[in-house]
């Protein structure tokens, strides 16, 4: 819900009007100034700038918008303003629809829950009419008295109740769901809690999930006569001024190497192209291969550049006076927590799978780097969904890990879908069964024991429960060596002893 702005501001012949979101209609143009969240899904009329779509696509690098460019709601707005038209009303964003989805998800019983709910119907019943036996029969029997057969019906309604049967489970399930939630694990329901219990392979996309999403600056290539770190004071001086996380990542390298960056002039943007300006009374321009257009490539580099973007780099170019200077490569980077929770996973037994749509060479770097079992590159979002059904059928229940609207039919097939809750999509969270809410996949092995934990917890209670009841049962008939207090106190007991065994599970 923190996605979703809670005011706009609407254009109004010109003159700017704060509205609350919900009062937005179809058709209304809003106003979205530069570093503000996108307030409503809508088209560009007006405007251009960069978008960070972490929440629609998981690309780690935002998108250039222009004019009659589609944008959604809970996305973050670069550094230029932009006139958007309205095309769907509050409640019926993508934002709107996940927050109603999780609140109907908090209704959703488990599997296990259900049966015993309709298993309690019957034995309840059966109970009652088993009663009528005892209170009828062993008078004419075996020669108790009707004071005595009443008295021992009485003691068998209460002992047999199903109380204990029924207090197994979900005071197990919730408190497992509210120990994930303080480690900022989110179970949409308990039916997942359960699901993710049995996996046996657990398949991870790979760009915002087992990598950060934030772009790094990986090569420097100076050519000419300039040094490394001369080329990296006047791309980062020129990028200096600019809000584009490109640029960031480029200025932050400079910084870190503590070169002093000098203010350029004349600094303009060159629209989805890059940024051209004047340093020491030279002109420079920096940003895709089409901002080169009438500079001559020699052979050798041409031969770089294709490497270095079938390594999945980007690569920056940067020109002075229409000649080439250099080059830097800019690349998402693996999580510091990917390789730990891999570990993990792999010392429990699952197998971990990487699936992707970048190259096969990226993608085994990256897995590589990551120690996954498996690589699946170069994939639609279709190819993940039948990576996901082979991995099914080859190793069992599968949970799948991802945050991009790309990796929402793959979430949706797998037994259990994992999504991330800080950079993945509303259309992923959307479709996942759990939520990471901090993008930890440390997470995942925790969770995954959690279910596991659960599921012994409750066939613990269930068999105590079961135990006892046919305890105090056999005792009531048996010898009749207890009294209705004693019944009460047993069967009450076991009751409130299975609540807190199943409340063990907030540790």
């Amino acid at each position: 819900m923190k996605l979703r702005p809670e005011e706009a501001v609407v254009l109004d012949n010109g003159v700017e009007k704060s509205v609350k979101v919900e009062e937005l209609r179809k058709g209304n143009v809003i106003l979205v100034r530069p570093g503000e969240r996108i307030a409503a899904d809508g088209i560009i009329v007006n405007g251009f700038s960069a978008i960070d779509q972490a929440s629609i696509t998981g690309e780690s690098i935002p998108v250039d918008k222009v004019k009659g460019d589609e944008v959604f709601s809970g996305t973050i707005n670069g550094q230029g303003a932009l006139e958007i038209e309205v095309t769907k009303p509050a409640d019926e964003t993508m934002l709107a629809r996940i927050i109603h989805l999780v609140q109907e998800a908090q209704e959703e019983k488990p599997p296990t829950q259900l049966f015993v709910e309709r298993f309690e119907s019957t034995y309840a019943k059966v109970v009652v009419v088993t009663a009528l036996l005892p209170m009828v029969f062993p008078p004419f029997l075996i020669g108790w008295t009707w004071s005595q057969t009443i008295y021992r019906a009485m003691i068998f309604l209460v002992v047999a109740s199903p109380c204990a049967l029924v207090s197994s489970i979900m005071p197990a399930i919730l408190s497992a769901i509210s120990n994930a939630a303080r480690k900022g694990v989110l179970f949409k329901g308990g039916v997942h809690l359960e699901n993710i219990g049995p996996v046996k392979a657990v398949a991870f996309d790979k760009t915002g999930t087992l990598t950060s999403g934030k772009p790094r600056v990986m090569d420097i290539i100076p050519l000419n006569s300039y040094s490394e770190n001369d080329f990296l004071k006047v791309a980062a001086s020129i990028e200096t001024l600019s809000q584009h996380p490109i640029a960031k990542a480029i200025v932050k390298t400079a910084t870190d190497r503590n070169i002093a960056l000098e203010r350029p002039a004349e600094l303009q943007a060159i629209h989805g192209l890059g940024v051209n300006g004047s340093l020491n009374g030279i002109e420079y321009k920096i940003g895709k291969k089409e901002i080169l257009a009438g500079v001559n490539i020699p052979t050798e580099q041409q031969t770089k550049i294709k490497s270095l973007e079938a390594e999945g780099k980007t690569v920056i170019f940067v020109q002075a006076n229409h000649e080439l200077v250099g080059m830097l490569t800019i690349m998402d980077t693996i999580r510091p927590q990917a390789k730990k929770a891999i570990d993990d996973l792999k010392a429990m037994g699952i197998k971990v799978a990487m699936l992707t749509g970048d190259s096969q060479s990226t993608a085994d770097a990256i897995g590589k780097q990551a120690g996954v079992d498996e690589v699946y590159a170069e994939l639609s979002p279709e190819q993940k969904v039948d990576v996901v059904k082979k991995l099914t059928a080859k190793y069992g229940k599968v949970a799948m890990v991802g945050d991009g609207v790309n990796d929402a039919p793959a979430l949706a097939t797998a037994s259990v879908g994992i999504a991330m809750g800080n950079a993945g999509t509303d259309v992923a969270m959307e479709t996942a069964d759990i939520i990471l809410m901090a993008d930890n996949i440390e997470n995942i092995p925790f969770a995954i024991s959690l279910g596991r934990r659960t599921s012994r917890v409750i066939k613990q209670n269930v068999a105590f429960a079961i135990a006892v009841a046919l305890t105090l049962v056999t005792l009531n008939f048996i010898g009749g060596v207890i009294n209705l207090p004693e019944g009460v106190v047993g069967h009450e007991g076991s009751t409130v002893l299975v609540i807190l065994s199943g409340l063990r599970l907030l540790r």
